[in-house]
């Protein structure tokens, strides 16, 4: 695994470099800057999506792992989109189809858990969860 990281931007120079001898130097630069353009557009759109979810939990509103995954998989691909070559760019594409993503995820992390969501009470009762102990009992036990 180290080594292919070590060897990774030397492979996204080179398929860079196809790219242009396949067609042109200048349609390989336009391609670094569309993709780095789409890739600055996505993270943008995401990080508004982020604190919109954020300020949604703080209003009660529960949010899943799910939703975060999908958050945070769409701005891991608009940073691979960012760096320049063409293998970055394709791993940005698996990450930015929903249904394939989600298989990903589940043959890396295993079946994803079910979100708890709490039974509402009727109007006008509130249930309040927690444990507890007599403390009366306690001091009627110690003085015994």
């Amino acid at each position: 695994m180290r080594f292919f990281i070590m060897l990774l931007p030397w492979l996204e120079l080179f398929t860079l470099i196809e790219l242009g001898i396949e067609t042109s130097a200048l349609t390989a630069i336009v391609y670094v800057f569309a993709t780095g353009a789409l890739g600055l557009a996505i993270l943008r759109r995401q990080g508004r999506g982020m604190f919109e979810s954020l300020r949604e939990a703080q209003n009660g509103r529960v949010i899943g792992p799910q939703l975060l995954l999908d958050d945070m998989a769409m701005g891991c691909a608009g940073l691979l989109l960012i760096f320049p070559g063409m293998i970055s760019d394709f791993a940005a594409l698996v990450v930015m189809v929903g249904p394939l993503r989600r298989r990903l995820v589940q043959a890396f992390m295993g079946p994803q858990p079910e979100l708890y969501k709490p039974q509402r009470a009727e109007p006008g009762h509130e249930t309040i969860e927690g444990s507890f102990r007599r403390v009366d009992e306690d001091n009627h036990n110690n003085h015994s």
